[in-house]
C-alpha cells in the first residue's frame, strides 16, 4: 500500500507539473503579476497530494517587500513555505545545474548564490534588494545548508545586507520550521532525520522513502515583522533572527503546540 500511495502521488505531481510548466514560463517571460501567485497555488495543491499537514502560527506580511528568514531542513521546505505565501527563494548555485529541479527553481524566480565565493555575496545581495524593491517576498536560508531537523545551525550574515540595499522599507520576518510527525507517529531526535535531507544524501531515494512513510505534519511559526533600522547593521539583525528561530524551533519540537492547520489546497488565510 505504501508503494501504491507513493506512486499515486508521483503520478499526479508529474501530470500537474507538466501542465503548469508552460503556463508559468509564459507568465515569467512576460513578467505578468500572476507569475508570483501560480507557484503558491501549485504548491498548495502539491502539498495536499503529498498529504502535508501544515500547522501555521502567524502570517507573512502581505503587499510589502519581505525578507523571510527561515531554518532549512529538507527539500520539503520549499513546498511547505510556498504553500503559505507567494514567494521566491535564495538557493545555492549548484541547484541551477540539477536536472529537472533547476527548471522548477527558475520558474519560481529563484535567486542563485555561489556560497564558495565570498566576492559574490554583494552581487547576490544587490539582486535580492532589487527583487525586494519590486515587492517580492524572498526566502533566505541563512544557515547556508540544511540540518538534521533537531536544531538550528549558525547563521551567515552576508546576505542580510540586502535589507539595507533595498530602496524602500523592507520588513524582515522569521520563520521557524519543525517536522513533528510522520505517518501519524511523533518524530523524535532519532527519527526526525528521516524527514531531513542533509549532507551527501541522494535525493531520489530520500523522496521515495519519505513519500512511502505516510502523511507528514510540519509546524511553521512566523515572527512579527521588524526592520534593519531597528538593529543598526546586518550582523545584529542576523544575531536577532537566529535567536528567535532557535527559540521557536526548540519550543515547537518540545511542546508540539496546536496551531491552526492550513487547509490544502483551499486558501484558509
Amino acid at each position: 500500500m505504501a508503494t501504491l500511495r507513493a506512486s499515486w502521488m508521483i503520478f499526479w505531481f508529474v501530470i500537474i507539473t507538466v501542465i503548469l510548466i508552460p503556463v508559468q514560463w509564459v507568465l515569467v517571460v512576460f513578467k505578468l503579476p500572476m507569475a508570483r501567485w501560480l507557484p503558491y497555488y501549485y504548491h498548495r495543491l502539491i502539498g495536499w497530494i503529498l498529504g502535508l499537514r501544515i500547522h501555521l502560527d502567524g502570517n507573512v506580511r502581505k503587499k510589502t517587500p519581505v525578507l523571510f528568514v527561515v531554518n532549512h531542513i529538507s527539500w520539503m521546505d520549499v513546498i511547505v513555505l510556498s504553500a503559505i505565501a507567494p514567494l521566491s527563494f535564495v538557493a545555492k548555485k549548484e541547484i541551477s545545474t540539477w536536472r529537472g529541479v533547476k527548471l522548477l527553481a527558475k520558474l519560481q524566480r529563484t535567486i542563485f548564490v555561489d556560497r564558495e565565493r565570498r566576492t559574490e555575496s554583494h552581487k547576490t545581495a544587490s539582486e535580492i534588494a532589487q527583487r525586494l524593491d519590486e515587492g517580492d517576498c524572498i526566502v533566505l536560508f541563512p544557515e547556508g545548508t540544511s540540518s538534521d531537523g533537531n536544531g538550528v545551525l549558525p547563521f551567515k550574515s552576508a546576505l542580510f545586507g540586502a535589507a539595507s540595499e533595498a530602496g524602500g522599507e523592507t520588513y524582515v520576518q522569521t520563520g521557524a520550521l519543525a517536522y513533528t510527525a510522520l505517518g501519524g507517529l511523533p518524530l523524535g531526535r532519532r527519527t526526525r532525520p528521516l524527514v531531513a535531507w542533509y549532507g551527501d544524501m541522494e535525493m531520489g531515494s530520500h523522496i521515495w522513502a519519505l513519500l512511502k512513510a505516510g502523511p507528514l505534519d510540519v509546524h511553521v511559526r512566523v515572527g512579527e515583522p521588524v526592520t534593519l533600522s531597528e538593529f543598526g547593521d546586518r550582523k545584529a539583525l542576523a544575531h536577532y533572527t537566529e535567536g528567535v528561530i532557535r527559540g521557536d524551533v526548540s519550543e515547537l519540537l518540545s511542546l508540539r503546540p496546536h496551531e491552526k492547520q492550513l487547509p490544502l489546497p483551499v486558501d484558509g488565510q
